[in-house]
């Protein structure tokens, strides 16, 4: 597909067709990287001809700057990014397989990339109190009808906070899977013992009952300013 054009470097898989292959299954994406010549990166992002002979493209778009999104007739998703080697130099990305390099390619194309440098506010403390401060601005938007902002106050940016916590304090079953992604595969790191998210998830009508889980898990992992504590179950009442 791409070894018979003069001006495609290298491909690099990445997730689940990348080093993680012990991932792959049938509802994995193909998930990759097209590394190609200075001056041919717009030829590949405006055209699919190079895609189709692998299989008819059902429907595809632009969807960033560097990349598309694409869904083959035989139902395989990809989503997949176009960058010159200067580019994917500069990209953040946390290491790919090599899967086809050119001749000529430089050594190392699937490392080069780096992943995002930990916060230096990244610790538990951190953690906690940004969950409590996203449940209490979060419950008076709901107190004053703002239930959708609400519901990603608290069923999502708190939630987040919750994993990044565990994550901080206890070792999962497995490792994390996505430096850029916290929820993926939160299910397998961490069972619903140690992370009850159908409590934690209750849905838009369920802000106040999510609210005083999440205070509740907290107060049994860790200090718990209780002036905010109270706050929040004022509000939640």
């Amino acid at each position: 597909m791409l070894a018979a054009r003069g001006d495609a470097l290298a491909l690099i898989g990445l997730g689940s067709v990348g080093r993680d292959l012990a991932r792959l299954d049938d509802h994995s994406d193909l998930d990759f990287f097209v590394v190609v010549d200075d001056g041919a990166k717009q030829r590949y992002l405006d055209s699919i001809d190079w895609l189709e002979p692998l299989c008819p493209v059902a429907f595809s778009f632009s969807n960033t700057v560097d990349g598309r999104k694409a869904l083959f007739e035989d139902g395989l998703f990809a989503e997949y990014a176009v960058f010159t080697l200067d580019e994917l130099r500069a990209s953040s990305f946390s290491g790919g397989r090599l899967v086809w390099k050119r001749d000529d390619a430089p050594t190392g194309l699937e490392t080069l990339g780096h992943t995002p440098q930990p916060s230096p506010h990244d610790d538990r403390e951190h953690q906690v109190n940004e969950a409590l401060t996203n449940l209490f601005v979060g419950l008076h938007r709901e107190a004053r009808g703002e239930i959708l902002s609400a519901t990603r106050l608290i069923q999502v940016h708190a939630v987040d906070r919750l994993i990044t916590f565990l994550d901080l304090t206890t070792s999962g079953r497995r490792p994390r899977q996505d430096p850029f992604a916290i929820e993926r595969g939160a299910e397998l790191r961490f069972g619903p013992d140690v992370l009850p998210l159908a409590s934690l998830l209750p849905g838009y009508e369920g802000n106040r009952e999510a609210a005083l889980t999440m205070l509740a898990w907290l107060e049994a992992r860790a200090d718990v300013d209780q002036v905010l504590a109270a706050a929040i179950r004022a509000l939640a009442g």
